[in-house]
């Protein structure tokens, strides 16, 4: 996990790199909550970040109760396999 110092340095960029590193070992569907503390950023910053990465056909989003769910995108996914 990174501490607040580094990632107060971390670029749009970068934040969106390592969402997506974070997804991409995910089984199963994950809340903007526990991607935040995956990669040490707030809530905030991790669902703008998300839903900039959604606009980019990157990730798919549902709405379960409260939570905000998130994953790659199956073709994504693909792509990134290669």
């Amino acid at each position: 996990m990174l501490h607040h110092k580094e990632v107060s340095y971390m670029r749009g960029a970068e934040i969106q790199k390592k969402l997506l590193a974070h997804l991409k070992v995910q089984e199963w569907p994950c809340t903007t909550e526990d991607i935040a503390k995956g990669i040490g950023v707030s809530w905030n910053t991790a669902e703008i970040h998300l839903v900039r990465l959604q606009m980019q056909d990157k990730v798919k989003f549902r709405k379960v109760g409260r939570q905000n769910q998130w994953r790659l995108n199956k073709s994504y996914k693909e792509k990134t396999k290669k």
